[in-house]
């Protein structure tokens, strides 16, 4: 079983970091690493208009950071920037941006089939959107699970394990599907929300580990 290398940028809680002023040289690396993994290299898309409300459900909202470590053609590699996510019932649409805040990538999920938008290529489709995104990027995102996961519960149709801490009876880890999610820190509100969660994945030695900060 493959493993990827510690990156420093997991070996920091990066909800209690300051968010730091990029300089010009770090803010045009910070670029290029994220151009070289989304192949998209100076362009950006336009925003995503806000997701429709689908009927008797509430539109969800979080914006934040993220990084992610994934192995490809036998590669460790890493992206982080911003993320924008909004969903509705069963429908979810993510915006990915770097850190200049350029989306460089609009994910969209619903009952009818998942799509890809990159900058400079036609609209990527297909029935399931792990097999849209790991095509074009060589890693995909469990958007349809973290659904669910961002509330602490599993998704419907599968067993999920869910820890809890024994004092406060806070999930702390919940796995399914092959997934990990450790629930890192919450928001001190009631109800009870979410504001860092781990989620990693070993699939046929290819490991995946995925950082979500919430901001707001």
């Amino acid at each position: 079983m493959s493993r990827l290398p510690q990156l420093p940028l997991f070996r920091h809680d990066l909800s209690m970091l300051p968010r730091p002023r990029l300089t010009m040289r770090a803010a045009g690396m910070a670029l290029a690493i994220s151009a070289a993994v989304l192949g998209t290299g100076c362009a950006s898309l336009a925003p995503p208009a806000p997701i429709a409300q689908a009927e008797g459900t509430s539109v969800e909202h979080y914006r934040g950071r993220f990084s992610i470590r994934f192995e490809q053609n036998g590669e460790a590699r890493n992206t982080y920037g911003n993320f924008d996510w909004q969903q509705s019932g069963e429908n979810a649409t993510v915006q990915l941006l770097d850190p200049l805040g350029q989306t460089q990538a609009i994910v969209r999920e619903s009952p009818r089939g998942a799509s890809l938008e990159l900058p400079g290529k036609a609209p990527l489709s297909g029935p399931r959107l792990e097999d849209v995104m790991h095509d074009a990027l060589g890693f995909a995102l469990p958007v349809g699970g973290m659904r669910y996961w961002l509330h602490m519960q599993g998704a419907p149709g599968s067993q999920a394990n869910i820890q809890r801490d024994p004092q406060t009876q806070r999930p702390t880890r919940l796995v399914q599907d092959g997934w990990t999610i450790d629930y890192q820190a919450y928001f001190d509100t009631t109800p009870l929300r979410v504001k860092r969660v781990d989620l990693s994945r070993d699939l046929d030695g290819s490991p995946l580990a995925v950082r979500l900060v919430i901001d707001e």
